[in-house]
């Protein structure tokens, strides 16, 4: 079913049952009635209630089957063993919704989550949508349409507006659209999704996109369930051009418990949701206030007012609020471009003590008079080299004069640069805030919060215009299960795939070693190959740099003593020998890794022993293109090292990008077979030198992790 499908009964329902109705208006049966006739639902509100022949002054019914009409959407509040027949009920009736308030379903565990699959076989059966259980349930503002017990409700209704909630929390939905409404922000719809056993996050999302009203959308997951609904879901919303913003909570470890190599236990699924937002077009936020701010700002700027760039000019009455203003908006990763000599003259002109670097000094004189402050913000608005002007109000909205001087200007100029940004910081008083918000001028409350929400702002901006993201198209083959058995095995099906490795062959004598040595070239390199011995250094089984037959006969015997004493129930297949690989100017390590939701994962970071520690990696679902692979190795912390710092050679970043291309298709073709990848590390050589893998494993899946 396509996300979104059968969703519009939540929101515009023709009718409405509540099964468990209560004349107590405090109990979760006996909210929903409470808050429809509270707030004027127009349609048809049944109680149903078998010992009460009257709820709240409106009629009741034994049954859902005994109403006069049937209701587009039933909202259950009876207890969780009583759930499915009433839901039966709902079915015979020809209910299309139904929000299964309840809880003691599978997040009970036990009986509960047979209980909750009877649920979804009987909504399914009867084509009814299920929301929950154990949700908050759904709030439609714009249309009156409540199923829910929510207490923010008791005291008012948000104001209608343009800002949709999907949240998998109830208590955190709930907050998240009571701030909206307490910062004057109009609200949609409301879903809280709750078990999700029909309905999910992506349901939530579709459904928003599709609404005529929404135009930004706030979700807040803990997790998800269907990789492939959520991907639908957010290309959804970026063809229809809403922002998404996200609010994932809950970073888990899950998917590096199961890690049998290196990659695994760095590709983390936090890190794997990230990529996936990005590549979709969606925002991730870090905190509720993050999402509130940005969210509000995007409400205002939506559609086509997002700033172009991260360039901003800043603008203070004061030298140390500047300064801040600016170690903030740095530390966001906004750049602040020099004023051009006409923009400055004219700054001067207007308030001849400005300082006219950026920040801004413009000193109290600039809110002296409506006049001079019009020409010297005008003068930066018309600035070409910024995006966004952020005009910073520390005390001014307080003072009545300067109050009514400030409304004033920025009402002309947001007339007359209507099609350019121009944000506020002040804390208040609220109803000034509100006044200017309501102008259609973002005002954040703080200056961190300006710095972060105006970046925010930027990366929505930068995210609308990411292309589609790649499909893999080729053929699903299994793989050779000799793949598996060991590096020099993993090495020989990679490189049928286009990845470089170096040659190399393995042999079970001290003279066939240093016969092939002789024949790869000094100096050589030995290593035990082992299926059971996944970290061939602490087991003393390599060897590196050896000049010459000695020192490879000599190698050849001390790493076969070593692995004898260390690891003697390993199963040995030789020692590999291959020439010792030099030249680099870096090393990376790359891999695959299988997220739980979200299948093969592709990862890059700076490679080599210490890779762990350095936990400097770029993770990506697969496949990934070559300008993806290329960002993500450009993305990384310690990049510099492998672009010429310190006077070094660059390095191969364009042979790089292409071998992680060639390993992300490899992993989607054995997607059924390979669990993870590790090839660490891979020497980077200088530009036009190429790269190469110099270990490799591979790990099938069903796999158990081996010790470390």
């Amino acid at each position: 079913m396509r996300p979104g499908q059968g969703m519009e009964a939540f929101f515009a329902a023709q009718g409405i049952a509540i099964v468990g109705a209560s004349e107590d208006i405090t109990k979760i049966g006996g909210r929903p009635v409470h808050l429809l006739k509270k707030y004027g639902y127009a349609g048809p509100i049944y109680p149903v209630n078998p010992r009460n022949p009257v709820v709240q002054g409106l009629t009741a019914y034994a049954s859902v089957r005994d109403l006069p009409t049937a209701p587009d959407m039933a909202v259950l509040a009876v207890p969780a063993a009583a759930t499915a027949n009433a839901l039966r009920d709902c079915a015979a009736r020809g209910v299309k919704a139904a929000v299964v308030l309840t809880s003691g379903f599978a997040e009970a565990g036990g009986d509960g989550v047979a209980m909750q699959e009877e649920l979804v076989a009987i909504a399914r059966d009867g084509g009814i949508r299920l929301l929950g259980p154990n949700c908050l349930g759904t709030v439609s503002v714009t249309d009156g349409v409540i199923g829910s017990f929510t207490i923010v409700l008791e005291d008012d209704m948000p104001p209608a507006g343009n800002v949709g909630i999907v949240s998998q929390s109830g208590n955190i939905g709930s907050y998240v659209m009571q701030a909206v409404s307490h910062r004057g922000l109009g609200v949609s719809r409301v879903v809280a999704t709750g078990n999700e056993a029909d309905v999910d996050v992506a349901d939530g999302i579709a459904a928003l996109v599709q609404d005529d009203v929404t135009r930004v959308i706030l979700c807040i997951m803990e997790t998800c369930r269907d990789a492939g609904r959520l991907i639908d879901a957010l290309g959804m919303a970026r063809a229809a051009g809403k922002p998404v913003l996200v609010l994932k909570i809950g970073a888990t470890e899950s998917g590096q418990a199961a890690a049998a190599s290196h990659t695994g236990a760095l590709a983390g699924s936090d890190a794997v949701f990230d990529a996936v937002f990005h590549r979709h077009g969606a925002l991730r936020v870090g905190s509720v206030e993050e999402l509130l701010d940005v969210g509000h700002a995007a409400s205002q700027l939506m559609p086509g007012r997002l700033p172009a760039g991260n360039r901003v000019t800043l603008v203070a009455a004061s030298g140390g609020f500047g300064i801040m203003m600016a170690d903030a908006s740095t530390r966001a990763g906004l750049v602040l471009p020099p004023l051009s000599p006409a923009t400055c003259a004219r700054i001067n002109e207007a308030v001849p003590t400005a300082g006219t670097a950026n920040p801004v000094d413009a000193s109290a004189q600039m809110s002296s008079r409506p006049d001079i402050l019009y020409k010297m913000l005008s003068a930066l608005m018309e600035e070409p080299g910024t995006d966004t002007v952020q005009l910073f109000m520390s005390l001014s909205l307080f003072n009545k004069r300067l109050r009514g001087i400030y409304m004033e200007t920025l009402a002309k100029i947001l007339a007359d640069y209507p099609d350019r940004l121009l944000v506020v910081t002040s804390r208040g008083p609220a109803d000034a805030v509100a006044e200017i918000a309501a102008m259609g001028i973002p005002v954040f409350p703080g200056i961190d919060a300006t710095a972060g929400g105006l970046a925010g702002l930027v990366r929505l901006g930068q995210l609308a215009g990411i292309g589609p993201a790649p499909v893999y198209d080729g053929p699903a083959t299994p793989l050779d299960p000799a793949a598996f058995r060991n590096e020099h095995a993993a090495k020989s099906v990679l490189a049928t795939a286009g990845v470089p490795v170096l040659p190399e062959a393995i042999v079970t004598s001290a003279a066939a070693a240093v016969d092939k040595a002789g024949e790869l070239g000094f100096p050589a390199v030995l290593k035990i190959v082992s299926e059971d011995i996944a970290h061939k250094t602490e087991a003393g089984g390599v060897a590196l740099n050896l000049a010459d037959a000695a020192a490879v006969a000599e190698a050849y015997a001390r790493i076969m003593a070593n692995v004898a004493e260390r690891t003697p129930d390993a199963r040995i297949d030789g020692i590999l020998v291959a020439p010792m690989a030099t030249g680099g100017v870096g090393e990376l390590i790359m891999g695959i890794s299988r997220d739980p939701v979200f299948g093969p994962v592709v990862m890059v970071g700076i490679g080599g022993i210490y890779a762990e520690v350095l936990k400097d990696v770029a993770v990506q679902t697969a496949p990934v293109t070559l300008p993806e692979a290329e960002a993500m190795i450009r993305g990384l912390k310690l990049f510099p090292i492998l672009d010429g710092a310190r006077g070094q050679p660059r390095g191969d970043i364009a042979a790089a990008a292409q071998a992680l291309v060639r390993l992300s298709d490899f992993a989607c073709r054995h997607a059924g077979d390979v669990a993870e990848i590790d090839l660490n590390p891979v020497l980077v050589r200088p530009a036009g030198q190429g790269v190469v893998a110099l270990d490799a494993l591979i790990v099938p899946v069903g796999t158990a992790k081996p010790n470390h």
